[in-house]
């Protein structure tokens, strides 16, 4: 018995902290000819490796957060929002990221980066008369778009009456007989659109509207028996991206089921199955020099370093408090950060730009917003 104790001790899989920090750091200083092919995803770089970071709870030094502000502070647009790069045309998917990005660093420079009423004229030119959002001037709509324009209005305090109307039925139109949601209407149900259009109604305090139980149900059988980890559409392989993609959702539909009144959610750990995560991310998607990666066989990038870290914290901080202990796998130097399931960004950072932009009027308004007046801002500020 005390060999066998003996043994899971010394087998039980560990973060590859150290290493991790190290590849992070590097890509935020240097990147080499390989990434060209995402020049127009910079602002989605500096985001993912920071928020990598963040949860790693490896600080930044002061001089590397600067130049960050001062790279994305070039690829905001004149016209508002944010390019993949200086001098690209304005997109909400980098828009996003770069929002997300300086409210992490959540500095005075960082939050002067953001031109907020450019930003505001930006999602109107881009808001469609049935609710919908395209992603840039003359670009596609899918649900993408409305959750990149609902957490960065949020996040910066922009929500005028008129800007989400009609948003949440469009939305609504996306989820189909699986109960996930698919990218427009009428398309497969897929991890990543289900998130941001059950992000998006919670930001609008709209998702009571979904079909919870069906969401509910589609989410938990993308969760695989064998692997632990999650698939992103019916019939697909796992993927550690969606370990926050898809297990991101639950807090969210807990604390929507929650509020419907659902008994059943006393107990902490019935939707999904935290420590079989755990183990997928920390035995099959680390690579021993640093970085996390799709699935073994595949390459690390930042952009799998991001969401299986986003996914191991959600598994981690989950459910009851009072078990918290019980639901970090392997060594205490496993834990996270905990991450907000709405912004994927950590909590207190926010807060922190919640308080900060609500010191300021909305853009065209006079005054200060208070803080506690719609349901936005609510669920802002509590994961």
């Amino acid at each position: 018995m005390i060999q066998l104790m003996i043994l899971q001790s010394f087998f039980r899989p560990a973060l590859l902290r150290e290493q991790h920090c190290h590849y992070l750091k590097k890509g935020l200083g240097h990147l080499s000819d390989a990434y060209e092919c995402l020049d127009a995803s910079r602002p989605w770089l500096c985001y993912w490796i920071l928020h990598s970071l963040e949860l790693l709870e490896e600080p930044v030094l002061a001089a590397v957060a600067s130049d960050v502000c001062q790279f994305l502070a070039r690829c905001q647009s004149p016209t508002g929002g944010f390019g993949g790069g200086p001098g690209q045309h304005a997109h909400l998917a980098p828009t996003y990221a770069a929002v997300n990005a300086l409210c992490i660093l959540g500095t005075e420079e960082a939050y002067k980066v953001i031109n907020r009423e450019k930003l505001l004229d930006f999602l109107y030119s881009v808001k469609q008369p049935d609710g919908s959002f395209v992603m840039h001037v003359g670009g596609e709509v899918d649900v993408r778009s409305a959750y990149c324009a609902a957490s960065v209005a949020s996040l910066t305090n922009i929500i005028t009456p008129t800007l989400f109307d009609g948003t949440h039925n469009w939305i609504l139109s996306c989820q189909n007989w699986e109960g996930g949601l698919g990218g427009v209407p009428g398309l497969e149900a897929h991890g990543g659109y289900t998130f941001c259009g059950t992000a998006a109604m919670v930001i609008l305090g709209k998702e009571h509207m979904l079909d919870l139980k069906a969401l509910l149900r589609w989410v938990t059988s993308k969760q695989m028996r064998f692997e632990g980890g999650f698939q992103g559409r019916c019939n697909k392989l796992v993927d550690g991206c969606y370990s926050f993609w898809q297990a991101g959702l639950l807090p969210l539909l807990h604390r929507a089921l929650f509020k419907e009144g659902d008994s059943t959610l006393s107990v902490s750990s019935w939707m999904f199955e935290r420590k079989a995560l755990q183990e997928y991310i920390l035995l099959c998607c680390q690579n021993p020099g640093g970085g996390l990666l799709d699935k073994p066989g595949k390459s690390r990038d930042f952009y799998h370093t991001c969401y299986c870290l986003s996914g191991l914290s959600i598994a981690q901080h989950f459910g009851n408090k009072d078990l918290h202990n019980e639901l970090i796998i392997g060594r205490d130097e496993n834990r996270l950060a905990p991450t907000h399931p709405v912004y994927n960004i950590c909590p207190e950072k926010v807060a922190q730009a919640i308080e900060h932009f609500h010191r300021l009027p909305v853009p065209g308004q006079t005054g200060p917003t208070p803080t506690e007046t719609s349901s936005v801002n609510a669920v802002a500020k509590r994961p």
